[in-house]
């Protein structure tokens, strides 16, 4: 069955071709026999233009020259000046006459007051004193350097004293045998009170710094300053050891 309809189709296949190629030659042949009687460009005849000229109807009037500018008009010559009067002359001065001269009277002389002979008493002055200079009082003398250590060296190990009144031993550091030395920097105004406390050597265990400060803020107030280190701000180092016996 396969055969036969293949062999079907290929037959109308050919159908449309044979019809398609008829029509376009019966198309073709159409076209050839209309143009031969179409017109063409060159078929056509030029066509052929006349032109007349006609005269004006009125004529027009003849231009007048151009009238010179103002600038190009004739320049007239100029005028002579006119002969200046001659100045008359002034008659001569006539001479003034003489005037008698005036007499004017000189004041008379007035006598001059007398002068006595004698002379005047001469005036002299009292005396002046002049008290001698005081002498300045003796400025006070303040303390030597040297004087001021050694009072520094005697304060402070008067403060290690006080403070060592109040030393406890941290249980934790007796147990576990810490030991060590705290140096407490202490500021000092001039009234003798403290400003702050710092440590500036640590002992190395934070319990035993923590008690050396304790130390000394129960010795507050602190004792009198020696005379060296009065009225003067000063800074103070005072060691506090920390030893198991």
């Amino acid at each position: 069955m396969a055969p036969r309809s293949e062999t079907r189709q290929h037959g109308r296949v050919n159908v449309m071709l044979m019809a398609a190629l008829l029509f376009s030659l019966g198309l073709h042949m159409v076209v050839l026999a209309v143009l031969p009687g179409m017109p063409t460009d060159q078929n056509k005849t030029p066509v052929q233009l006349s032109v007349e000229l006609q005269p004006p109807p009125n004529p027009l009037p003849p231009l007048e020259p151009p009238k010179p500018p103002e600038s190009e008009k004739p320049r007239q010559p100029p005028k002579k000046p006119l002969p200046q009067p001659k100045p008359k002359p002034f008659p001569a001065p006539l001479p003034h006459a003489e005037t008698p001269p005036t007499l004017v009277h000189a004041p008379e002389p007035q006598p001059a007051p007398p002068v006595s002979s004698a002379a005047p008493p001469s005036v002299t002055p009292p005396p002046t004193f002049s008290a001698p200079p005081l002498p300045e009082p003796p400025k006070p003398r303040g303390p030597s350097e040297q004087e001021i250590e050694n009072a520094r060296g005697n304060y402070g190990n008067l403060l290690s004293r006080e403070f060592a009144k109040h030393k406890q031993y941290p249980r934790i550091a007796q147990i576990r045998g810490w030991q060590g030395s705290v140096k407490v920097e202490l500021h000092i105004d001039a009234n003798g009170g403290i400003t702050s406390i710092n440590i500036s050597e640590s002992s190395g265990f934070e319990v035993l710094d923590k008690q050396a400060l304790e130390m000394v803020r129960k010795t507050l107030p602190l004792p009198q300053s020696p005379e060296a280190l009065r009225d003067r701000q000063f800074t103070i180092i005072v060691p506090i050891a920390f030893r198991l016996e």
